[in-house]
């Protein structure tokens, strides 16, 4: 049997099939989209590893929502230390003003994913007055959405904010593309806590090079007392915490005082040991 030069013989999970062009272009993946996807996540990879502004990498993000996805807008919110949520990106004033309105009417898609930290999918928002009525009806006379999802920032099955994806036309959201923006969702927590752990890790490092200097300015005293008075380093210890204490002062700054000799060290010694102490020969 002679076929066309242009149908082609494919093989898949251990037989064979013929297809036509036509049938084959619709079972190849789109390679164009699949290359915008890499482009993304390669970008965004790239940017986790610099020196990176959170709040300029959740725009980038939200704009490769728009992009890849079938949305015309996208937003981040986030939640606060009380849990209140703010938001923080946008891919348009449309997207910023359906997020405001959600959060000035208290209810809505992305509340409800925040508070359960799962995903949130309205394919029609005329058809969810009844449980968020005060949010429909600003939509209605404010806003140009018909459909809304919202994926959770999800950290250990709680959320910490949320991504919510806006539609003109009302309508579900295939399963990959879900998966697309949860995955995107997730890329923007990475984000957002190491962002967090950088600037507690800058923190911390302050905080430990304080205790070392701190340290070697206590031993430093230790010795200048010791030295003056004959004790042991243990003693000298002990006599130096309990003139900080007795006057309510921090250690370390009565340790410095005694190194740079605005404090005698025949004040903070007993009366005995200070005037026992060895002389030179």
């Amino acid at each position: 049997m002679s076929l066309p030069a242009d149908w082609y013989l494919l093989r898949q999970c251990g037989s064979e099939a013929l297809v036509s062009p036509k049938e084959c272009a619709v079972s190849r993946p789109d390679t164009s989209r699949e290359e915008s996807i890499n482009r993304a996540f390669v970008t965004l990879a790239d940017t986790l590893v610099d020196d990176y502004d959170v709040i300029d990498l959740l725009y980038e993000l939200v704009g490769f929502c728009v992009e890849l996805l079938p949305a015309e807008a996208a937003g981040i919110v986030l939640g606060d230390a009380r849990r209140e949520l703010r938001a923080v990106a946008a891919s348009s004033e449309a997207a910023h003003l359906m997020e405001l309105l959600q959060l000035q009417s208290d209810e809505g898609p992305c509340l409800d994913c925040f508070q359960s930290g799962a995903p949130v999918n309205v394919a029609n928002l005329d058809e969810a007055s009844g449980r968020w009525p005060g949010f429909v009806a600003a939509v209605r006379e404010r806003g140009r959405f018909r459909s809304v999802h919202a994926l959770p920032l999800r950290l250990r099955g709680r959320a910490i904010g949320a991504l919510n994806l806006f539609r003109d036309q009302p309508g579900p959201l295939a399963t990959p593309d879900l998966s697309l923006a949860q995955a995107l969702a997730d890329v923007a927590t990475i984000a957002i806590l190491q962002e967090r752990a950088i600037r507690r890790g800058e923190i911390l490092s302050e905080q430990l090079q304080t205790a070392l200097n701190s340290r070697i300015i206590l031993e430093q005293a230790k010795g200048a007392l010791a030295q003056h008075s004959g004790l042991g380093l243990d003693s000298s210890f002990e006599h130096l915490r309990r003139y900080a204490r007795s006057r309510n002062l921090r250690l370390v700054d009565v340790a410095r005082a005694i190194i740079d000799r605005s404090l005698e060290a025949s004040e903070v010694l007993p009366p005995r040991a200070a005037r026992d102490r060895p002389t030179s020969r």
